[in-house]
């Protein structure tokens, strides 16, 4: 870990400015109205305006705007670091791993589906510490087994090796996906404590919610699957809201779930519209879409109490995040001729 002094005060100026220009729900609105070649000239009068015309020449259509998208997030992402010093470094570094797991469980999902590896890479986020070169082997590469040894000397490697022999005896990736968060978030939390007030605490308060609507997100998937697993066998470290137990009970009763989300003493209080939502879902990914709310929803209130604190940063990587998928999600939603309402419910907003 680095030891040099820190600067969560310069890094959060710096976020704020990059933070007011992110879309707003007007224009979604107009982007739902609009085909893939008006997005990416809409995109093109934003600050994707460099990432668009980069790529213009080589791209059109859904695939210009799905580059330039990873290639913007990736870009502020980087910024985040280079801006960083000591201890704000260490704590953005290693919760910018999320995309090494993202990269890879796109690329374990592409094998696992035949989808072609120019099919693939679009979707890659290079904002983690996996270097490009390791990425295109992973996506080029042939069987789920292939990607797992390209991770050898990574602190994927054991975690995805051993989780391989349930995949091979289930054929779901349930256990490959959930080794690779389990991994994140383990090494998230080393050497965090369990801090009771001040900035520190508002940090490690994040990361626990974050991993209680992992487990509940996991529990539902699958509960969904109809796979023979036990919900608690996959059950990850470190959040404040379910134990193992109450996890597989409460995994097959959905109404049980959420009551169990908005009875808590810590996010009862500070959620609204987005427990309002979780209620109101009919489908898994409805359900998703509402955690993913929350979990915005209630970073923001965290980075309010403390606004120079590390949350602030890690709720604009989220909601950075949220703008990045929502475009991509009109602009797929647009190229397939899904009607607006359609569209609309993919969104995630507050």
């Amino acid at each position: 870990m680095s030891t040099g002094s820190s600067n969560p005060e310069y890094v959060n100026a710096r976020v704020r400015a990059r933070r007011a220009v992110l879309f707003d729900d007007e224009d979604y609105r107009k982007l739902i109205r609009m085909g893939p070649s008006e997005i990416a000239r809409f995109m093109e009068e934003t600050e994707y305006e460099r990432e668009i015309n980069a790529l213009g020449t080589r791209f059109s259509g859904v695939d210009l705007i799905e580059y330039a998208l990873n290639r913007n997030l990736a870009k502020h992402f980087h910024d985040l670091l280079d801006w960083s010093e000591g201890r704000t470094y260490d704590l953005v570094a290693r919760y910018l791993r999320k995309f090494d797991v993202w990269n890879v469980k796109t690329a374990i999902r592409g094998i696992y589906t035949d989808t072609p590896a120019d099919e693939i890479r679009p979707d890659l986020i290079r904002a983690g510490e996996l270097e490009d070169a390791t990425l295109e082997r992973i996506v080029e590469a042939d069987s789920i087994e292939d990607v797992v040894e390209l991770l050898r000397g990574t602190i994927f490697y054991e975690p995805l090796s051993e989780a391989y022999e349930r995949y091979e005896e289930t054929d779901v990736l349930v256990p490959l996906e959930n080794a690779l968060d389990r991994t994140f978030y383990e090494h998230l939390l080393d050497d965090l404590g369990r801090p009771q007030e001040g900035p520190g605490a508002m940090y490690v308060e994040f990361l626990e919610a974050e991993i209680d609507f992992r487990n509940a997100r996991n529990a539902l998937r699958l509960a969904r699957s109809g796979a023979d697993l036990d919900p608690a066998e996959y059950y990850i470290e470190g959040g404040v809201l379910f134990s193992r137990s109450e996890l597989r009970r409460l995994v097959s009763d959905y109404d049980a779930l959420v009551s169990h989300i908005a009875d808590s003493r810590r996010y009862g209080d500070r959620l609204s519209e987005a427990l309002s939502w979780l209620r109101e879902a009919d489908s898994l990914i409805q359900f998703e879409h509402a955690l993913d709310a929350a979990l915005l929803e209630y970073s923001d209130r965290l980075s309010s109490i403390y606004p120079v604190s590390i949350s602030a940063v890690l709720s604009y990587i989220l909601a950075k995040e949220r703008e990045v998928e929502n475009i991509r999600a009109i602009a797929r939603g647009r190229e397939v001729g899904l009607a607006e309402n359609e569209i609309e419910e993919e969104l995630v907003i507050l």
